[in-house]
């Protein structure tokens, strides 16, 4: 018997890695017999890198970087295993949490910490890039990306524009003359699951500043600013970014890698099975074993256990999926490719116990569902 064990992460307890573990560990005490197929998921937010390095023996680089504020801070990517592929969380860089909330700010903050990991990653030599744009704390359009990348955007002087959203409105010009060669080698992948536009009622700065501490007037600014950035970036580089979908995810950026680095927007779940040939790791499977902490009537919409169902479903492969937490309205999953759905949790427990205990519990339902297929065949 085969059986292709693909979670995701179970956030804040365990990674995709150690899920499947845990995972391979239970099913192995009833099905001692069986070839287990780890394959370590995501669906390009947070734990993306992580679970990438993991499937492929890939490694992780720590870097000093630009933070959102201006300020030095540690940030960090992966590298796969045959070094050919770098994947990139923009968060770790640019990111929502790296900014206390009594300073968060739109019209200042930057990018270019996300511009400066590419950077280092074409140092590295690799051929292709992986980037997931959730989680930003930046509504500055990409700009502070492409700038850390040798673009270089001026004002009516000629003189470079300051960082962040606020500053765009003074931008006269963009010149590319000096952006780094080596970025037309290299296929830039960017896992964007919001459809987002970069202006109006819908885009980055209405739809997500107030959670990065837009107030209202600043929201206006930003859009303002945002519009006259793409009517920039059309007449310098003959690009049309601003109704595009996906856009307006993170700030911008979305738009931004499209203008600056040519990069194509996906589906998360999709570049990830891709990367780690889950299809191909599927044939002649018997069953596949998906999960993440909490599955529910959202999950359908990109998340990484959908993804993994539909694959397998390709191979007309039972599928089943563990969850820390399982919704009333998560019935809907099985409309979707999911045959089995279980949850972790013995009983009524605190959070706490529920994070601390995770592997533990993951193992004890695996545990089950090996002997209820034990039975059933």
């Amino acid at each position: 018997m085969k059986i292709v064990i693909a979670p995701d992460s179970f956030k804040e307890s365990l990674t995709a890695l150690e899920a499947a573990d845990a995972i391979e560990a239970g099913m192995k005490k009833i099905l001692p017999g069986a070839t287990f197929i780890k394959v370590p998921m995501a669906d390009g937010g947070e734990g993306t890198v992580q679970s990438l390095v993991d499937a492929t023996q890939g490694k992780i680089i720590s870097q000093t970087v630009t933070g959102p504020l201006g300020e030095p801070v540690e940030a960090f990517f992966g590298i796969s295993g045959d070094e050919k592929t770098a994947i990139i969380e923009m968060a770790a860089a640019s990111g929502l949490h790296l900014v206390p909330r009594e300073k968060r700010n739109p019209l200042v903050t930057t990018t270019r910490g996300t511009g400066e990991l590419i950077a280092t990653a074409l140092d590295v030599g690799v051929k292709h890039i992986i980037i997931g744009i959730g989680g930003s704390a930046t509504n500055d359009g990409g700009a502070g990306m492409a700038r850390a990348l040798g673009v270089q955007f001026l004002d009516k002087d000629g003189k470079e524009i300051g960082e962040g959203g606020g500053s765009l409105g003074s931008l006269a010009s963009i010149d590319v003359t000096h952006a780094d060669e080596r970025l037309s080698a290299v296929n830039i992948e960017v896992a964007c699951d919001v459809d987002n536009p970069l202006t109006g009622l819908r885009g980055a700065s209405h739809i997500f500043g107030p959670q990065k501490g837009a107030t209202a007037d600043m929201i206006e600014v930003l859009d303002t600013n945002l519009h006259h950035f793409a009517e920039i970036i059309r007449k310098d580089l003959g690009k049309d970014i601003e109704n595009i979908s996906g856009a307006g995810a993170a700030g911008g950026l979305g738009g931004g890698l499209l203008a600056f680095l040519s990069a194509d927007l996906k589906r998360g779940v999709d570049i990830v099975i891709k990367a780690t040939n889950l299809e191909e790791q599927l044939v002649n499977a018997d069953f596949v074993i998906t999960g993440e902490g909490k599955i529910d009537g959202q999950t359908i919409f990109g998340k990484t256990p959908i993804g993994v169902a539909k694959t397998a479903k390709l191979h007309k492969i039972p599928v089943i999926a563990i969850a820390g937490h399982v919704a009333q309205d998560s019935k809907i999953v099985h409309e979707h490719g999911i045959d089995a759905l279980f949850s972790i949790v013995p009983g009524v427990i605190s959070l706490e116990d529920a994070f601390e205990n995770a592997g533990a519990y993951v193992r004890s339902t695996s545990e089950n569902i090996a002997s209820v297929i034990k039975f059933s065949i």
